[in-house]
């Protein structure tokens, strides 16, 4: 009698599976469009009025790619506090700003302290995309990439990819750099 039991309760499981299996069918027909990545785009008006350099459309690109490798490297500080930390430390490294911030007062101090510090900075026109490049799901203001940072030494099995992010970093590093970004003329 047992094994009469456990076949009906079989067979009620496979006949509601195909019903099932139809709707989940039916739901990855509508669910197929895969996430599309669509760039964030802000008017100029909304951008902040000392957002200068600003940076364009290719070195933007590469921009987040160096931020998002850096972050899986953990060699990213994110947000207004820990980035003014850092460079009152003294460490090194190239500093992205958010120029759709509200109110200025916000990050308004930062070009002038990374220009004391020889640290170059730029602009890119979206907080939201440069909280999605550092890996958060929050809109980041500002994030510094610091190479030499001493969190990130403890990996060992990404060498190859450490080595390709910092070839981007010099990259991006060297064209920043050449960018006039003086606050005082």
């Amino acid at each position: 009698m047992a094994k009469d039991k456990s076949e009906k309760k079989k067979r009620h499981a496979s006949d509601a599976v195909p019903a099932e299996a139809e709707e989940d069918a039916e739901m990855k027909t509508v669910k197929s469009p895969k996430k599309e990545e669509h760039e964030i785009v802000i008017p100029v008006e909304d951008l902040s009025p000392i957002a200068h350099p600003l940076a364009q459309k290719k070195l933007l690109k590469k921009l987040q790619k160096t931020i998002k490798r850096a972050s899986k490297a953990r060699q990213v500080k994110r947000g207004v506090k820990e980035v003014a930390k850092a460079i009152r430390k003294g460490e090194k490294g190239l500093l992205v700003l958010a120029a759709d911030i509200t109110p200025i007062d916000i990050v308004s101090h930062l070009p002038v302290l990374s220009e004391e510090a020889q640290i170059p900075y730029i602009f890119i026109p979206s907080k939201e995309e440069l909280g999605h490049a550092s890996s958060t799901k929050r809109p980041t203001s500002c994030v510094m990439i610091c190479p030499d940072s001493k969190r990130g030494n403890k990996s060992k099995a990404g060498d190859d990819d450490k080595g390709d992010y910092k070839e981007l970093y010099d990259e991006c590093y060297k064209e920043v750099s050449k960018l006039d970004q003086r606050v005082v003329f």
